[in-house]
């Protein structure tokens, strides 16, 4: 698996946390974000005392942007947002029913870089980078060298979705396809959305939570260009939001702006033991993302990956929560109950 060593992005500071140095550009974010368990726990004044059972040495290498490191509380053990880029022993474990590839991404990989599980979708894995290593990641041991690395490499994989027309819908997904510059990005979105029968393009990113300056001006104009240019493709960002603690301002203004530069802005989040398994919440999570513009699509039971077992919750803890959602909020703002189950023909509604 390919694991994120590049530049990364910059972004304001959130609720009260520790104070981290100005950067100049999401490269240099990236690039200095935090990879040592160590710091971490010095930067938010936590002993290994405090959280025994930690794995400094995971085959999965911690990485977390000093952005999203401010909005941790300092000196809580139990923070959600620490929770989700912690790396534990519990890793380690092999539990029954969790395995490498819990969603069936191995046999609906039909070439490098392409999956087509659903008939009208089909999905690029358009890097192996990301701008944090979630410990719940559903891809974390996908063999991400084999897809294409430039866009000369994309040329036969494309061609796939060429001679595939029941293909309308196409979603850029990873790691996290914000990793790439705007060239390359943009370029591979561009002969994308610009196959006749594609009807719209979706991307798939933590970015604009984990360092809002990633979504610049450059990256705004292009994306308006698709979006209300000559072809007028659809361009639906789908976010990653788990907790209300990570809707701080800086990424509120972002899903302004991009809905500004015509993105239609959705969330999916995990059902997380230790980070959001609580209807306040959901609750709260939910409030937060319809305020900011972001219609709170999925609410996603765990993907039974190997190295994720901890972080698993009933099934009927999501339905009783997302029950009382349901009673509570709008429609718009409760989320559907998911989980995918490989080789079926949708996402399985639970609720």
């Amino acid at each position: 698996m390919e694991f994120d060593r590049s530049p990364g992005p910059a972004a304001d500071a959130g609720p009260a946390g520790p104070s981290a140095q100005p950067v100049a550009t999401w490269q240099t974010s990236l690039r200095q974000a935090v990879r040592s368990l160590d710091e971490l726990l010095g930067i938010l004044c936590l002993s290994r005392e405090e959280l025994p059972g930690l794995d400094a040495t995971s085959s999965f290498p911690l990485l977390v942007p000093r952005e999203y490191v401010q909005r941790m509380e300092v000196g809580n053990p139990r923070d959600p947002l620490l929770a989700q880029v912690l790396p534990r022993a519990e890793e380690n474990l092999q539990v029954d029913g969790f395995g490498l590839d819990a969603v069936g991404d191995g046999p609906s990989a039909r070439l490098p870089g392409i999956l087509h599980k659903y008939q009208s979708r089909a999905l690029l894995i358009a890097t192996g980078l990301c701008a944090v290593h979630c410990r719940y990641c559903f891809r974390r041991h996908y063999p991400y060298e084999d897809s294409p690395a430039s866009l000369a490499q994309w040329d036969e994989s494309l061609r796939y979705l060429e001679e595939n027309p029941q293909i309308d819908e196409v979603i850029l997904s990873g790691g996290d396809p914000l990793s790439l510059g705007n060239a390359k990005l943009f370029g591979l979105l561009g002969r994308v959305a610009s196959l006749s029968h594609v009807s719209r393009v979706r991307i798939h990113t933590r970015f604009p939570v984990m360092i809002p300056s990633r979504i610049d001006s450059d990256f705004l104009e292009r994306l308006e260009a698709i979006a209300f240019g000559t072809e007028g493709k659809p361009v639906w960002i789908v976010l990653h939001v788990n907790h209300a603690r990570e809707i701080v301002g800086p990424l509120v203004e972002v899903c302004q702006r991009l809905r500004r530069s015509g993105a239609i802005l959705l969330n999916q989040a995990v059902l997380l033991r230790g980070v959001n398994a609580t209807f306040e919440s959901q609750r709260d999570l939910c409030k937060g993302l319809a305020d900011a513009g972001v219609v709170p699509y999925y609410l996603h039971q765990l993907d039974r990956v190997a190295g994720t077992a901890h972080f698993e919750c009933d099934e009927q803890l999501g339905e009783s929560i997302v029950a009382r959602l349901r009673a509570e909020l709008s429609g718009y703002a409760t989320p559907r109950f998911v989980r995918e189950i490989a080789g079926e023909a949708s996402k399985t509604v639970i609720l």
